[in-house]
């Protein structure tokens, strides 16, 4: 009697290849970000006006802008505040997004019906539009660009970390824990918001390429960093009006931020997947 052997998993070529991309443009934008000095050319603050608007060659691989900056300079070292400002954002909001969230599922029924509504009706607007009205009403900055992309972000991960408290608290480990007598408070933090917070990480994952894209936005708009000051959004604003002359200007800047943001949905997709492999 033969026996039949078990089944293998079957990887998909595509998506080892997609993830490997993926993982390898944010390993560059990383260290553009955390060292841009190893991989910058020019000063990006340099101007050189009698350099104006040259477009990309040995010396200058993105060109100049209209003041006679390196181009790719000033992409490299803007790394650092696009992607700070979208991993602050993100890494904030997935903090008070899990403890106002585990707090409203355990909280009495007026006040969780309270909190959810207001969740539900700041889930009806688009993130950006609701980190616009924010620096609206605190005014531009960096920091407040960065507060209102928190803000904007903060009831997807409390719906999910209310919806996942309520799951885990019905689970048959955390009722053991309770009937042996172990206190609410310590069973919540054992063995329910390490389990809430596993869950809500994979959808921050993706969440940052939100936040990244949403603070370029608000720069672009000319309501985060101002000039000279190198960052993608603002980079991006600077070149809007140079398309047909020097379109290099703006080009750069856009594949950045597009470049991020997808190898970052990339990852977090696959995570979401492998996640939800193992749930089944």
């Amino acid at each position: 009697m033969s026996v039949a052997a078990p089944a293998r998993r079957v990887t998909r070529p595509g998506r080892i290849t997609a993830l490997s991309i993926a993982g390898a443009v944010l390993g560059v934008i990383a260290l553009a970000a955390l060292a841009p000095g190893l991989l910058s050319t020019h000063d990006p603050l340099l101007t050189d006006v009698r350099a104006a608007l040259q477009p990309p060659s040995a010396a200058h691989w993105f060109g100049t802008d209209q003041s006679g900056r390196d181009v790719y300079s000033r992409v490299v070292h803007g790394a650092g505040r696009s992607v700070g400002i979208g991993l602050l954002a993100t890494g904030l909001a997935l903090a008070v997004g899990v403890v106002a969230g585990s707090l409203t599922a355990v909280a009495p029924r007026l006040v969780d019906a309270a909190a959810m509504r207001v969740v539900d009706v700041l889930l009806a607007f688009p993130e950006f539009l609701v980190a616009l009205l924010v620096v609206a009403l605190l005014g531009p900055g960096p920091v407040n660009v960065a507060v209102a992309v928190t803000i904007a972000a903060v009831p997807v991960y409390v719906r999910l970390a209310r919806a996942q408290t309520r799951s885990l608290a019905a689970a048959e480990h955390v009722e053991a824990a309770r009937i042996v007598g172990v206190p609410a408070f310590v069973v919540h933090v054992r063995h329910v918001l390490p389990g809430v917070l596993g869950a809500v990480s994979v959808l921050a994952t993706i969440g940052i390429g939100t936040s990244i894209l949403a603070a370029a936005g608000l720069s672009f708009l000319g309501l985060g960093p101002t000039e000279p000051t190198p960052e993608w959004g603002l980079l991006l604003s600077a070149g809007r009006n140079l398309l047909l002359q020097a379109p290099w200007v703006a080009v750069f800047p856009g594949l950045a931020i597009t470049a991020t943001v997808v190898s970052v949905s990339v990852v977090g997709r696959t995570l979401r997947a492998r996640a939800e492999e193992r749930d089944a």
